[in-house]
């Protein structure tokens, strides 16, 4: 994969990271591309890949580190400053799948104006993600 494949790698931290990385694959469909324990059993760097690979997350264990005092896990820092849209085929199949994983669902499924159909959910750590049809660079 080249950069050129990926311009834009949304990055989080999680308190549980290991249980972070088993929801993001049963709820939303990422797979893992690289994980790398921490030694205490955290999550020092991982890399989940979505569709054909071209999407990707990048995530590891909230830590008091220089990084960990600018980005914290929502739920620890009482407000999400961020968030991911990734595109999906089948919006509705995917709400259902992410809700019956333990996604709070905060937007459902909806046809939007300028075209396509999304939805919004929260992870258990309160991080929000957005799901959907659009295709902005299509």
């Amino acid at each position: 994969m080249s950069t050129a494949q990926i311009p834009v790698i949304p990055t989080f931290r999680y308190r549980d990271a290991p249980s972070a990385i088993d929801f993001l694959i049963k709820a939303f469909g990422f797979s893992e591309h690289m994980v790398v324990p921490d030694g205490e059993g955290g999550i020092a760097h991982a890399q989940l890949t979505f569709g054909d690979g071209r999407g990707m997350i990048m995530l590891g264990s909230a830590r008091d580190d220089e990084w960990g005092q600018y980005v914290r896990p929502a739920k620890e820092a009482g407000v999400n400053t961020g968030g991911a849209y990734v595109i999906v085929e089948d919006v509705d199949a995917h709400c259902e799948q992410a809700r019956k994983a333990g996604a709070e669902i905060i937007v459902k499924p909806a046809d939007q104006d300028y075209g396509g159909r999304n939805y919004a959910c929260k992870d258990p750590e309160g991080h929000v993600w957005s799901f959907g049809s659009y295709d902005p660079l299509a």
